[in-house]
């Protein structure tokens, strides 16, 4: 009988976790981590988030745009003409992977027609020391 209670629980536990929603592509990421600043659209909030959608921030230089997922931001940026100036957080919690597939799905979507970002480019400006 203790067999199969085991046996029970761990086979629920299984299945409880094979159920959950795991956030492994890069839109799955944005949805998770960036949707509510920069809008379903890639469009911000005026004054306050810039947007993503045809961005030279996002289709310009690839490594600046990774340092910005991985250390944040915290000066005044303009983005196509426009001013902002206010903080986002590091998200360096994020693997590289994610990191990679995430700005991959913003280079590609909202307008944008930017190549991908690869995992390795992102090891390597995380582990790049100052």
């Amino acid at each position: 009988m203790k067999k199969n209670i085991i046996l029970f629980l761990i086979l629920n536990a299984f299945f409880a976790f094979a159920q959950t929603p795991k956030v492994t592509d890069g839109k799955g990421i944005y949805t998770q981590y960036c949707l509510a600043c920069h809008q379903e659209d890639g469009t911000g909030v005026p004054n306050l988030n810039p947007p993503l959608r045809k961005s030279d921030w996002v289709n310009g230089d690839r490594n600046r745009l990774i340092k910005v997922i991985l250390e944040g931001l915290d000066e005044e940026i303009e983005v196509n003409g426009e001013s902002y100036n206010r903080v986002m957080a590091a998200h360096s919690f994020l693997t590289d992977k994610q990191v990679a597939d995430v700005l991959t799905y913003i280079r590609s979507n909202f307008g944008n027609s930017s190549d991908a970002i690869k995992e390795e480019e992102v090891k390597v400006l995380r582990n790049k020391k100052p």
